[in-house]
């Protein structure tokens, strides 16, 4: 099965990593309009060119980022807080798939590993996921700890979580593909050693190349064809 010339189409991942907010999960928008609720309820306006600024940052990260912008640093804990609170508020009320995710990621079940990695909160993940009816598809969850069995994962873009799913599925980060929609992400995912697809638009200049392949939403053709061939391969059957 010939679904394009892109190169890439010619490897088939022994695992795969998927970010959540914004690729499974449409919960990016939960953050925006959380954020748009905490620079309120404070009094506060935020710069223009924010939201994409901050667009798949760990929240931690976010709250420092959002008092910085006002040149408030004394209200980083906060901003912080209150920003967490707003958006599990959204989430719980509100929790939507992205076009294509239950679709992929049950073609891909039993078949390959399949681990999330993200930067949000444990309970946010595992909760929304199994709102979605997907959280059983998956082997791992791996997100940014402090705690003392799991020190060194660092929130994205440091490579932290995508090198840790990458392990636990039992695999090198070579041979894992990572499929993010923010450049954060991709940027943690290439820092590991992932191969990387990206939801989207493709950007201009060096950001385009923080993805292997770009592709408009995870119910693209190309990608669910390209997608129909990896267990064919890994069973070593023929790709037409």
């Amino acid at each position: 099965m010939t679904t394009t010339a892109h190169p890439l189409f010619n490897w088939s991942p022994e695992a795969v990593v998927f970010d959540c907010d914004g690729t499974l999960m449409d919960s990016e928008r939960h953050w925006q309009d959380a954020r748009t609720q905490v620079f309120r309820d404070f009094g506060l306006r935020a710069p223009s060119g924010f939201a994409e600024q901050v667009k798949g940052v760990h929240y931690a990260d976010c709250g420092r980022l959002m008092a910085e912008s006002v040149h408030k640093p004394e209200l980083t804990a906060d901003l912080t807080s209150a920003l967490l609170r707003h958006f599990l508020s959204l989430v719980a009320d509100d929790p939507v798939t992205m076009p294509g995710a239950v679709e992929l990621v049950r073609s891909l079940s039993g078949r390959l590993p399949l681990a999330v990695a993200s930067n949000c909160p444990s309970e946010v993940v595992e909760g929304s996921l199994r709102r979605a009816g997907l959280l059983e598809h998956f082997q791992h969850i791996v997100v940014p700890s402090a705690g003392p069995e799991t020190a060194a994962v660092r929130p994205k873009p440091w490579p932290d979580v995508y090198a840790t799913a990458a392990r636990l599925c039992g695999v090198s980060p070579a041979r894992a593909l990572a499929v993010e929609d923010s450049l954060t992400g991709m940027e943690s995912a290439r820092r590991a050693g992932l191969r990387v697809v990206g939801l989207g638009p493709r950007p201009d200049g060096e950001r385009a190349e923080r993805a292997d392949l770009w592709v408009p939403a995870l119910h693209s053709p190309e990608l669910l064809g390209w997608a129909g061939t990896w267990t064919l391969r890994a069973s070593g059957g023929d790709v037409e």
